[in-house]
């Protein structure tokens, strides 16, 4: 007995550009982290830094 050909599976072209777009956009934002982003150490050393100046600059606040 002869099958007839299987027919191919039915997609949403929609659903497909979407699922592009959304990989293309992840793929855009692992790009810019790497590019743009901070390590750990940068935003540790960062920190202390901005607190070190906020204690000097409340050392130096005079009160009334």
């Amino acid at each position: 007995m002869l099958r007839a050909p299987a027919l191919a599976e039915i997609i949403s072209l929609r659903q497909k550009r979407k699922d592009k777009a959304r990989s293309d956009k992840e793929k855009q934002a692992e790009e810019n982290r790497a590019k743009f982003g901070r390590t750990k150490e940068q935003k540790k050393k960062e920190a202390l830094e901005q607190a070190k100046d906020k204690n000097n600059l409340d050392d130096h606040k005079l009160d009334k």
